[in-house]
Order: C-alpha cells, then structure tokens, then sequence
C-alpha cells in the first residue's frame, strides 16, 4: 500500500492545541488557510471547487507523540472519567491519528505566488495540520438527518465569555477568542472555579479564569 503523500498544510488561527475547539463549525469565526505543496499547487486541481460551500479535510493529529495508541479513551463530553472505545470517538489519540473536518469555504485565492489557496472556517485544527486529502461536502449524501449520535448527540453547552481587561484587541479576533472559549477548552476533570488558563489564539496571548458564571478573560496581549 503507497503511504499518503501531504497535499496541502493548513493554516490557522490557533497556534496552540489548547483552545483549538473539539469539533468543526463550533466557533464559526475560526479561520483556516490552506496552501498546497508545490506539486499540487496548480489552477486545475481545485477547478469548479467554489461550486460547494462546505469541504471536508483529512488531515493528521500531527502533534500528537508517536507510540502504541490506547483503544480506549476518556471523552471530555463524559467528563474525562468514562472510557469508550477509541473507534467509539473522535479522540485525537489514534492509531493513525487521521482526523475528518467539514469547514466551511469562503474563498478561492487564484492569484499569487501562493495560490491556489483556500480560504475555510469553522476549522478545529491547529496551525501547521498536514491535509491529506480534500473533498466537497455533497449535501444529499453527507446529510443524515434522522441520524442519532450517542453520548454527542447535542453540541456541548457554550459558557458566557466577559472580558475583564482593557485590551486593543481587534473586534475579529475578540470573536474567534470568545466563541473559542465558550466551548470549556479546559480539560473536564478541572471542575474547580477559579483555575488560570493561557493559549495563543489569532496571535494574541490569552489568559481566563471559569466560574459558575462563565469564562472571564484577565488579560490578552500580542503574541511575540
């Protein structure tokens, strides 16, 4: 069996795996670019590809360590004390650590010395993610809805976000930042209010502590 070539490398707002939230489309201002290697990086191969509104992306878990995977997992949604079986999740921690993302599309960069590239949203992954493959999203085929999804089967519940801090952070990014912490990306087990998290999102250094009453971010500086 020929090993799978890297197509693309894909760019995004998250450089930090904390914050990157755990499921596509759940903070819709999450950008994504993805730029090709040199030897798919041509007009032809991505022709009629602005038809679609949605792509789906195989990609890797390219930071997760190398090793023997676990087949079983502790999904957050059960509060990281639960196991399931590995192929019973999305975890990250798989044995060939292949990802699925349906982002959405919004343009087509046919001009440049980098083009073509394309430019999605609603991405759940971190920078640098190598793509592996890219697929329209077909509605009539990719749209199941009667389908039932287990212990997932609602989008997890979003906290209320308030910044405390005086910051010049632009209005695009405090909107990426936001809806990213309004998932809980801290790990489920820390059920104890008043903890300090930091990540990198949009290139802007972020710290917040949780409570009962939601995410208050303390503080968000530049990075670099």
């Amino acid at each position: 069996m020929p090993a799978l070539n890297v197509i693309a490398t894909l760019r995004t707002c998250y450089t930090d795996k904390f914050g990157v939230p755990r499921q596509p489309g759940l903070v819709p201002s999450a950008w994504g670019v993805i730029e090709f290697e040199p030897a798919y990086r041509r007009a032809e191969a991505v022709r009629g590809i602005e038809e679609f509104s949605h792509l789906w992306l195989i990609t890797q878990f390219h930071l997760v360590k190398d090793g023997q995977p676990s087949l079983t997992v502790r999904p957050p949604r059960l509060g990281g004390n639960e196991k399931r079986g590995v192929f019973a999740t999305r975890s990250p921690f798989r044995p060939n650590r292949l990802t699925l993302s349906a982002v959405k599309l919004d343009r087509v960069e046919l001009e440049g010395g980098k083009a073509p590239r394309l430019f999605v949203s609603g991405v759940d992954l971190v920078d640098g993610t190598p793509v592996f493959d890219i697929k329209p999203y077909v509605r009539y085929a990719d749209s199941i809805p009667d389908a039932h999804s287990g212990f997932a089967d609602d989008p997890p519940p979003q906290l209320p976000v308030t910044w405390e801090c005086d910051s010049r952070v632009p209005d695009d990014v405090r909107v990426i930042i936001s809806q990213s912490l309004a998932q809980q990306p801290q790990p489920a087990y820390h059920d104890e209010g008043g903890r300090e998290y930091a990540t990198e999102i949009a290139g802007w250094r972020t710290r917040w502590v949780t409570d009962e009453n939601g995410a208050k971010i303390r503080s968000c500086e530049e990075a670099g």
